[in-house]
């Protein structure tokens, strides 16, 4: 047999991760030597030995094997948070389909350092009595900065450097006179940026009501279980989930282990760290995008040496470098931003799952609209499902009502508020009570739908909409399936057919119009560019400086207002009518905390829910707030067209410059994978183009695969990988695999 080579890092904390150095693994450490790995390797020509990380192994030598130097040690003991990671890395490159580069890059986020602040501090060492004799003298003399500075250390024998060079007035040549004479020592220590909110008063440790005891008891009992399972609670909106995750919290951290909460949108981070910060104080932090480099790399670097406890943030804060890791909550676990668009497109739940099954880690999850994969895992014992079934405090659910906007086309109501709704609108402004608007654009961009008769152009063969091109013509973008765009409605022959055109800017105008006396913020894309607009406008609104909050759906997803009691969902077909096999997912879930936002006080809250499409069942269980309905109404629909979790399903996705060479490629994908798995189990769909097909003037395909079994899946992934980087006419193509569909 070959030799084996182990390709090693040796420095991860740099941009370039693909720089590796190939080693020797002799024979008697094969079976211990993995990706992952930290081992002691001979460096340099002087061979001075030093740790690295193995990467990748192979049997083919990358340079003359006379050159290639043996690894010294495989080091078992102490596995580095680093060496876990890069573990992980290689688990998300496996299942993922990407480079071992792609995954390092995504683990370690962090790779360049960011330069260290540090904080001076002026600390008195002369005998007080010396000072006091030298304070006269400076008096006598006249030397006025002297004389402040020795009275202000006389007082509080340590000052802040800046502080007294700044507002003091003291020359920084006095304090080095100061220093020269043996008065006092300069003191440095580490000044860590920090994004959290100072002003955050302690609260209150929150009475749990029996409900949560018995939730919190139940995931405890699993935590003490030979093999404890992921733990997924199903809480109706209101419910108090952030109430139990902190008692969870708070036992973790009891044992001296650390915390990741994650959550969906950065929109979320003002509310969440706030409650959090004000139970925890200093053990909180938080990551995210929109703060500098500095302010991450600080995060990261003070939880690798143990100084902070629990890390909030979005996908990326599930890379916390944490020595000891305890719990991984993730908030809103059926969030679409859980899963990333780039390479690798991996799944923040399933990947929670993996390295708290590395780190000896818990894993637990909330939604009070939980995934359909991760309710199906629960109901076939995966996860252990724990409910909470009524809202904290004893408030009742929002009274939901749907109004067919057919009819109000009928009455002659073009407007996009409908009668019902605008008279509880000004109904709540006269009460002094909040509203909040949701616009529901997901989706919105390509459909084509019958304001008089709610039809909707679909594809006969899979049951998804079809999207509207410039070219004229409606694609369905899991088959390829392509027809006319049409002028007149094929079902009823109104000419009031087309896609959805209103924005929340032209919402916002219309509110104003219609209600002039109202106060109305808007929280969009556009609105929140900036790095503290959600937190400035959602604490305005929390503030009462607004009666009525108009919004995507950032503003649906977990935030807590007690003054709101009225939402009204605007057009709740747009998600209905995406290209997706799970747009009624999608929908029910949005639809859910969106009515889900009214009655959080002491007042009874109210939704209003426009629909063209009011007998469909994802509109008619979030109205009824009923997610057992909706989930088997889904999964019959799921079984029938063979679609997760009854089976797996993986994406190839091609983008390229050249639009015959790229449909060239993905056709020549499809028939290898035809050609290395003849079994009649298997479904390919396509290559067809994706919903958007041209970005950036690269024109993008998509293949479907479709098995029962997703190691199958994996496999066929592995060996396309091999065969895309053997041939020549792949390299001016970028494949994608996305096992997330």
């Amino acid at each position: 047999m070959k030799d084996l080579y182990a390709d090693i890092i040796v420095d991860i904390s740099q941009e370039k991760l693909d720089k590796t150095f190939q080693y020797l693994v002799p024979p008697e450490m094969a079976a211990q030597v993995e990706a992952g790995k930290r081992v002691r390797i001979p460096f340099g020509n002087g061979g001075r030995e030093i740790t690295g990380y193995v990467i990748g192994l192979s049997r083919e030598p990358k340079i003359e094997v006379s050159r290639i130097k043996p690894i010294l040690a495989v080091e078992e003991q102490g596995m580095e948070i680093e060496s876990r990671l890069i573990s992980l890395a290689a688990w998300i490159a496996r299942n993922y389909g990407s480079t071992m580069n792609q995954a390092l890059k995504t683990v370690l986020p962090v790779k360049e350092k960011a330069a260290a602040r540090e904080k001076k501090y002026i600390c008195l060492k002369a005998d007080p009595k010396v000072c006091d004799s030298l304070l006269e003298e400076y008096v006598r003399k006249h030397y006025r900065a002297k004389e402040r500075l020795m009275r202000a250390l006389l007082q509080k024998k340590t000052l802040e450097y800046s502080a007294a060079v700044k507002e003091m007035k003291i020359s920084r040549e006095a304090v080095k006179s100061f220093e020269r004479e043996g008065l006092v020592s300069i003191e440095r220590e580490r000044d860590y940026r920090t994004p959290l909110p100072r002003r955050i008063s302690p609260e209150e440790k929150a009475v749990l009501s029996e409900e949560q005891q018995q939730a919190v008891k139940d995931i405890l009992e699993e935590w003490e279980s030979d093999a404890p399972r992921p733990c997924l609670i199903k809480g109706v909106t209101g419910s108090g989930k952030t109430q139990v995750y902190m008692e969870l919290i708070s036992h973790v951290l009891e044992r001296g282990r650390q915390v990741i909460l994650l959550i969906p949108e950065i929109a979320l981070t003002y509310q969440n760290v706030s409650r959090f910060y004000a139970r925890f104080g200093e053990k909180v932090s938080l990551i995210h995008s929109r703060m500098s480099q500095g302010e991450r790399y600080d995060q990261f670097e003070r939880a690798k040496k143990g100084e902070i406890s629990v890390m909030i943030g979005p996908r990326s804060a599930l890379f916390t470098p944490f020595p000891k890791l305890g719990l991984i909550l993730i908030d809103e676990e059926h969030e679409d931003s859980y899963k990333s668009e780039k390479t690798p497109c991996y799944h923040a739940r399933e990947t929670a799952i993996q390295r708290g099954k590395a780190e000896g880690a818990y894993v637990v999850m909330g939604s009070a609209s939980p995934s359909v994969e991760s309710y199906y895992r629960a109901e076939t014992g995966i996860f252990r499902l724990v409910c909470l079934d009524q809202r904290y405090g004893g408030s009742a659910l929002p009274a939901v009502s749907i109004v067919d906007l057919r009819e109000e086309l009928k009455t002659g109501n073009r407007s996009v508020f409908s009668s019902l709704l605008t008279e509880k609108i000004r109904e709540r402004l006269e009460k002094k009570e909040q509203i909040i608007l949701f616009l529901n654009r997901r989706g919105y961009s390509g459909f084509v739908s019958c304001r008089s008769c709610g039809h909707v152009m679909k594809c006969p063969h899979c049951d998804v909409s079809l999207t509207s091109h410039r070219n004229g013509r409606l694609i369905c973008h899991y088959c390829g399936y392509e027809t006319m765009d049409v002028k007149q409605c094929p079902v009823c022959g109104s000419p009031y057919i087309g896609g959805f055109r209103a924005g929340t800017q032209q919402i916002e105008s219309l509110v104003r119009k219609s209600f002039p006396g109202a106060k109305v913020l808007r929280m969009d894309a556009d609105t929140t560019r900036k790095k503290d607009d959600h937190e400035k406008i959602l604490s305005a609104f929390g503030n009462g400086e607004a009666d009525i909050l108009i919004g995507t759906q950032m503003i649906v997803k977990g935030h807590d207002f007690p003054r709101v009691t009225l939402v009204g969902v605007l057009a709740a077909d747009l998600s209905l009518c995406s290209g997706d096999y799970r747009a009624g997912e999608k929908t029910f879930q949005l639809l859910l905390q969106a009515v889900g936002r009214a009655g959080r006080g002491r007042a009874a809250g109210e939704a209003v829910i426009q629909t063209y499409h009011p007998d469909n069942y994802c509109i008619q269980a979030a109205a009824a707030q009923d997610y057992e309905w909706f989930y088997q109404e889904e999964m019959d629909y799921r079984s029938l067209m063979g679609y997760p979790p009854r089976a797996a399903m993986a994406a190839v996705r091609g983008a390229g410059k050249e639009e015959e060479l790229l449909n060239q490629a993905m056709d020549y994908c499809r028939k290898y994978i035809e050609r290395i798995y003849q079994g009649k189990d298997l479904i390919l769909i396509g290559p067809a183009p994706e919903t958007v097909a041209k970005v950036q003037d690269m024109y993008r395909r998509v293949l479907y695969m479709r098995h029962q079994d997703r190691e199958v899946l994996v496999r066929i992934k592995n060996a396309l990988e091999k065969y895309i980087e053997v041939n020549r006419g792949f390299r001016n193509i970028y494949i994608q695999f996305d096992f997330n569909v």
